[in-house]
């Protein structure tokens, strides 16, 4: 029993984050890009990520890969800074497609387009109040604004997205397990000591001392 306490108690080493962001990196990546609606932001948050997880100290181990999330989520509130309308007017008129400019990885999965369509803090909401379970409160401090903000606007999407995504969570959950297992070959620069240790990991992904491209994750649905 105080073994088995202990070993749910051991904090994360760099090791451990690494494996994750090599183990994990379809959904990782597809976590950024869903909140930046952006390839190089989301490749910029990503590696932010990883670069403050490999770093991070007292994270326990069973958690570290909730706070490898968080640490994307919380890279990519930084470079966006997404805020509500000045007017706190959330209605269903106004939340209207980004002229389909819509990332190239997520073209050809109708169900995530659609999220990646919504503006900057529709998008944080849904993606952190829905996807990733944060309760109203911690969205708001998260964001800094009120949680009226965030309840006003959570339900405002999901009217919007009611028919596209709501109404048809198993075909989101397929897009997600997919878009996991489907390799996405772009180059991550990392530093040569990060790109040794996530080469270490095997056949996952191939690292130079310069670069890691994804060749393949395994088929696990993060969100």
């Amino acid at each position: 029993m105080t073994q088995k306490y202990a070993q749910l108690n051991e904090y994360a080493t760099s090791t451990d984050f690494c494996r994750i962001f090599v183990e994990q990196m379809n959904t990782l990546y597809l976590l950024s890009l869903l909140l930046t609606a952006d390839s190089q932001k989301a490749e910029q948050c990503f590696l932010s990520g990883f670069e403050d997880s490999m770093n991070s100290t007292f994270v326990f181990r069973e958690r570290a890969h909730l706070w490898a999330r968080r640490s994307i989520i919380l890279h990519a509130i930084r470079v966006l800074g997404p805020r509500p309308d000045d007017e706190n007017d959330f209605n269903e008129e106004r939340l209207l497609p980004l002229n389909g400019n819509v990332p190239a990885e997520v073209q050809a999965y109708p169900r995530l387009a659609r999220i990646v369509e919504l503006n900057s803090f529709e998008r944080f909401i849904f993606v952190m109040s829905i996807l990733e379970k944060y309760s109203a409160h911690e969205c708001s401090l998260l964001l800094g604004c009120v949680r009226r903000d965030v309840i006003n606007t959570r339900i405002a999407v999901l009217r919007h997205l009611a028919g596209a995504v709501i109404g048809m969570e198993p075909g989101l959950e397929s897009d997600v397990a997919v878009f996991a297992e489907k390799p996405i070959c772009r180059p991550l620069s990392l530093s040569p000591g990060r790109a040794a240790l996530a080469d270490s990991f095997g056949s996952n992904t191939a690292a130079t001392s310069s670069s890691l491209t994804v060749k393949s994750t395994v088929a696990e649905a993060g969100l």
